[in-house]
């Protein structure tokens, strides 16, 4: 009994994933730009665009700059956008391109977590509307993501609040505060240079399929470096897995997918200026 009450006085403690090359295998909102052009919400040129956006993404990510410039993407690209009109799109969409697509090693890592009484949080620069949904499909207990405004069911094209950089690691903070986690007992998993706030917060920092500016880093502060590369769909590796009704899954995915385009195509363009100078 003593050992018992001893652990529940422990300081509790969770593990913070960030979402995109991290737990899923490609951007979590690029995905939906056929789905779009159908519903009349992007033209021709973005679908292009986006496909190879999700190329470079794949190989490269996005640095700092590139990141900042999809929020003036993000502004032009979504306002106005129905949100009834876009879960609506969505709501096939999500179920079907995100659940095959999860990392069989990220869900082996949530389900460890969980099991060593670590609370889990999905931490994404993806809109809300489409990372919580999917933290409800992946068993996360919270979810930190961008917000944008809706004003009479259609976006106003404005960030309420931007869950990038040193955002997420504030926002992890004030978790830290409001749950009684201790950070120096913590984890974080990420793919990205730009999530180094995020990564320095805790005590236990993982670099998973890095990009190069962090794996640089990963390597000059010792910190683990994880490679995941086995998609799989958690119905066929929980079988009894019950999976969240596809309305619920599908709510208002454009936000994540505007934020996710915008960026990646200023990298695109980047990528190919720089090659065009060698």
């Amino acid at each position: 009994m003593l050992c018992s009450v001893e652990n529940r006085l422990l300081p509790r403690t969770a593990a913070f994933f960030d979402l995109d090359k991290t737990v899923i295998a490609k951007s979590s909102t690029l995905t939906f730009s056929k789905s779009f052009y159908r519903g009349g919400l992007i033209n021709r040129r973005a679908v292009l665009r986006t496909a190879y956006s999700q190329f470079v993404y794949l190989v490269g990510g996005a640095d700092h700059g590139q990141t900042e410039r999809m929020r003036e993407y993000l502004s032009a690209l979504c306002r106005g956008w129905n949100v009834q009109q876009v879960r609506e799109i969505v709501a096939e969409t999500l179920h079907d391109l995100i659940d095959p697509i999860i990392y069989d090693e990220a869900a082996s890592l949530i389900e460890e977590h969980h099991s060593a009484g670590r609370d889990v949080v999905i931490v994404s620069t993806s809109g809300a509307e489409v990372v919580e949904p999917i933290g409800e499909l992946l068993g996360a207990d919270r979810v930190v993501a961008t917000r944008m405004v809706v004003e009479d069911g259609r976006f106003t094209g404005e960030i309420e609040y931007y869950a990038y950089g040193p955002a997420k690691a504030e926002a992890i903070a004030q978790l830290a505060a409001s749950e009684g986690y201790d950070l120096a007992r913590c984890y974080a998993y990420s793919d990205s240079v730009t999530d180094i706030p995020m990564l320095e917060s805790v005590g236990h920092p993982c670099a998973v399929n890095p990009d190069r500016g962090l794996r640089r880093e990963a390597v000059a502060r010792d910190w683990p470096v994880l490679s995941f590369n086995r998609p799989v769909r958690l119905k066929q590796r929980v079988p009894s897995l019950s999976l969240p009704p596809r309305p619920v899954l599908a709510a208002v995915a454009a936000v994540g997918a505007a934020a996710a385009t915008a960026g990646l195509v200023w990298y695109a363009s980047r990528r190919r200026a720089a090659y065009a100078r060698v």
